[in-house]
């Protein structure tokens, strides 16, 4: 948008409400349980992906000899492996924010209420540049993720549906 917080009365625009960065996280969960189309497609491809992890812990168990407890172990190294990509997302959010315009960020975290945010100060962003912002690391962590299943073979494979299963959120009520 290439405009400062300072010049948007001078272009037309109007200062409807404001949010402080400790009340992002309520925000945010409010406005998840909005239906829109991309919540849609996005609560559609969540579930698929546990279909999708179901159907391949049967194939493993009942084809290919796998045992159970061996494909849950692995699903369980999925998840603590998400957690290690925080930083990452993070990072994402940071080369998205530069790539729409912004040369002032930072990073903070909340470690009592456990969530992290990539900031930038002072940036204006449109409704593209936000969803950019927002959806990067989203898309680029997922892609390769996904790329990785066709790139791995036996029980890591549940290593990565465990990993892609941390992006899942539940339906809108």
């Amino acid at each position: 948008m290439l405009l400062k917080p300072n010049e948007l009365n001078e272009n037309g625009y109007v200062l409807l409400d404001s949010l402080d960065h400790q009340y992002l996280i309520p925000f945010v969960r409010q406005n998840l349980k909005n239906w829109t189309l991309i919540s849609l497609i996005y609560t559609f491809l969540n579930v698929v992906l546990i279909l999708f992890t179901f159907y391949w812990i049967w194939k493993g168990v009942n084809h290919q000899g796998m045992k159970f407890g061996d494909c849950v172990s692995y699903l369980s190294f999925g998840i603590i492996f998400a957690f290690l990509l925080i930083p990452v997302h993070e990072y994402i959010h940071v080369l998205a924010y530069k790539s729409q315009g912004s040369n002032r960020t930072s990073y903070d975290s909340n470690w009592k209420k456990f969530y992290f945010m990539a900031l930038a100060d002072k940036f204006v962003a449109n409704k593209k540049e936000f969803s950019i912002v927002a959806l990067a690391p989203f898309v680029v962590i997922n892609s390769i993720l996904i790329l990785g299943l066709f790139l791995v073979k036996g029980l890591w494979c549940f290593t990565i549906l465990g990993t892609l299963m941390m992006s899942i959120r539940l339906p809108p009520k």
